[in-house]
C-alpha cells in the first residue's frame, strides 16, 4: 500500500474514530455526571401537571391540593402553585396563601434566562389553563443548583442557520487533520524525491543532487544521500583510475618480463651449443644471464610485496630507536653501488643519537626505496645528498638527487601506487614511492617532494619524534 494511501486511510479512520468518541463520551458523562433538571424534562413536568389538572377538572383549592402534592412527591425539589387569573394562590405546595402583586410576580422572572445558571437563585416557569372562560396559571420553581450543568439549548428556525452554524464548528473540527494531511503530504514528496534519487544511483548514470533547506530528519537523510553518492562516485573513479593502471602495470610487467627472459633464453642457447671463444665469453654471458634473473627476482618480490600489503596491510611494532644509527648502516651499504657510479656524496648525519618512537623495520624500507629512486632516476647528475635534522617535535630525512627529475604534471601522482612517469619504462612497477607515503603516514608523519630538472630534486621524509596517543 502506497504511503499517500495510508495517510489518507488514516486521516479519515481519525475522523470517524473521533466522532465517534465525542458521541459516545459526551452521552455516557451526561448521564453520569449531569445530574438534574433540564428545560426539556421542566416541560415535560409542566405539561404532564396540567393535563392531570384538566382530567381530573383540580381546578379547587382541594382538588388542586390533592394532584400537587402527588407530583411533588415525585419531584420533591420542585415548588408547585396554583394561582387565580388576579394572582390570588390557590394553592400552594410551600404553603404559600397571601396574594402576589404584580411586582412580586414579575420579580420571579427578572434576569431570565441567565438566572438558570446561578446557583443559589430561584428559577419559576410558568404555563396557563383555561376554564369556562377562566384563566388559571401554575407556577413550577426550583433552586438553581437543581438545574442540570451540562444543559445547552439552542433554537434554529430553518437549515440555514443549522449550517451557518455547524460550518464553524466542522471546520475547527477538521482542520488538525487538514493541517496533518498537508504535513504527511509534504514529508511524502520529499520521500517520493529521494527514493527516485536512490533509485537513480548507478555505476555509469548522472547523481541527482538533492536540495533541501529544512532542518530534519529527511534533510539530514538527503544530506547523507549527497554525501554516499559523492563517495560512491569518487570511489567509482578511483576504481576506474586503479583498473587503468592494473592493464598498464600488466602491459608493463610482461615488457618487463620479456625482455630478460629472452636476453636469458639467448644466452643460455649460446652457451648449450658452445657458441663462444673464450672462457670470457663464457663467463659473460654467465654474468648477463644472472644480472637479468636478478632483475626478474627484483620484479617478483615487488608483485608479492604488493600482495602482502593489500592482504595484511601495514602493521606497526613501535620502540625507541636511533634513527641517526639506522641512517649511518643503511649508507654504508650503499657507498659500493655509489661509487661505481661515480656519484658525489653529500651526507650530514648527527653524530649524537636521535631517539624517535619508530618501526625501525618498516622506516628502513622507507629510507631504502627513496635512495633506490635517487639512485636510478637522478644517476644523470651524479649527486646524491643524504641529511637528517629536528624540526621542532619531528625529525626530517631529506634525500636529494640532481637528476632529470619529476614533469610538474607528473608531481601529483608519483606516490601513487602503480604510477610510472615517462622514461621510467622497465625500471620496476612503480609502488617504491606509494610504500613510502603509506610507511610515513602509517607512523603518523608524511613525505613531500620537489623538483626542478637537472637542478635539485628532493624527497623529504618527516617523521615525529613520539607517536600521538
Amino acid at each position: 500500500m502506497r504511503l499517500r494511501t495510508k495517510l489518507w486511510l488514516i486521516v479519515i479512520v481519525s475522523i470517524v474514530l473521533s466522532l465517534t468518541l465525542f458521541i459516545t463520551l459526551s452521552l455516557w458523562m451526561g448521564q453520569k455526571f449531569n445530574n438534574g433538571y433540564d428545560l426539556k424534562s421542566l416541560d415535560k413536568v409542566i405539561e404532564t401537571t396540567l393535563e392531570q389538572i384538566q382530567a381530573e377538572q383540580a381546578f379547587t383549592k382541594e382538588q388542586a391540593q390533592l394532584t400537587l402534592d402527588n407530583i411533588h412527591k415525585q419531584h420533591p425539589q420542585l415548588r408547585f402553585e396554583w394561582l387565580a387569573s388576579d394572582g390570588i394562590p390557590i394553592y400552594d405546595t410551600s404553603g404559600q396563601s397571601t396574594p402576589y402583586s404584580f411586582k412580586e410576580l414579575t420579580e420571579r422572572f427578572i434576569s431570565m434566562p441567565t438566572r438558570q445558571w446561578a446557583d443559589g437563585q430561584p428559577i419559576t416557569f410558568a404555563a396557563s389553563a383555561d376554564k369556562d372562560g377562566q384563566s388559571y396559571y401554575l407556577l413550577v420553581s426550583l433552586p438553581g443548583e437543581a438545574m442540570n450543568p451540562g444543559q445547552l439549548y439552542i433554537f434554529i428556525r430553518n437549515y440555514e442557520a443549522l449550517f451557518r452554524l455547524a460550518l464553524p464548528l466542522l471546520l475547527a473540527f477538521i482542520t488538525p487533520y487538514l493541517l496533518s494531511l498537508w504535513f504527511f503530504s509534504k514529508i511524502n514528496r520529499r520521500l517520493r524525491k529521494l527514493d527516485h534519487a536512490l533509485s537513480q544511483v548507478n555505476l555509469r548514470g548522472k547523481d541527482i543532487i538533492l536540495q533541501d533547506n529544512a532542518k530534519d530528519e529527511i534533510s539530514r537523510l538527503n544530506m547523507h544521500y549527497n554525501e554516499m553518492t559523492r563517495r560512491i562516485r569518487s570511489q567509482i573513479n578511483q576504481i576506474e583510475q586503479f583498473e587503468i593502471r592494473r592493464k598498464v602495470l600488466l602491459s608493463n610487467l610482461s615488457h618487463d618480463l620479456r625482455t630478460p627472459l629472452t636476453m636469458i633464453l639467448g644466452y643460455a642457447e649460446t652457451i648449450r651449443l658452445g657458441h663462444y671463444d673464450t672462457a670470457e665469453q663464457l663467463k659473460s654471458s654467465a654474468k648477463t644471464i644472472l644480472k637479468h634473473s636478478r632483475y626478474m627476482e627484483s620484479l617478483l618480490k615487488q608483485i608479492l610485496e604488493v600482495s602482502r600489503l593489500d592482504t595484511d596491510g601495514i602493521h606497526i611494532r613501535y620502540a625507541h630507536e636511533d634513527l641517526s644509527e639506522l641512517v649511518r648502516i643503511l649508507l654504508a651499504d650503499y657507498f659500493l653501488m655509489i661509487d661505481e657510479k661515480t656519484v658525489t656524496l653529500d651526507f650530514h648525519i648527527p653524530s649524537t643519537e636521535l631517539i624517535i618512537e619508530m618501526d625501525a623495520t618498516l622506516i628502513e624500507r622507507a629510507i631504502r626505496n627513496l635512495l633506490d629512486n635517487a639512485i636510478r632516476y637522478g644517476n644523470e647528475g651524479h649527486y646524491l645528498g643524504v641529511r637528517l635534522n629536528e624540526e621542532g617535535e619531528n625529525v626530517l630525512i631529506t634525500i636529494t638527487d640532481k637528476g632529470k627529475g619529476v614533469a610538474p604534471e607528473n608531481r601529483d601522482l608519483i606516490f601513487e601506487r602503480f604510477y610510472r612517469s615517462d622514461g621510467r619504462s622497465g625500471q620496476g612497477l612503480g609502488i617504491g614511492l606509494s610504500i613510502v607515503k603509506e610507511i610515513a603516514e602509517a607512523h603518523q608523519g608524511s613525505v613531500e617532494m620537489s623538483s626542478l630538472p637537472f637542478v635539485e630534486t628532493v624527497f623529504q621524509l618527516r617523521l615525529p619524534k613520539n607517536r600521538a596517543n
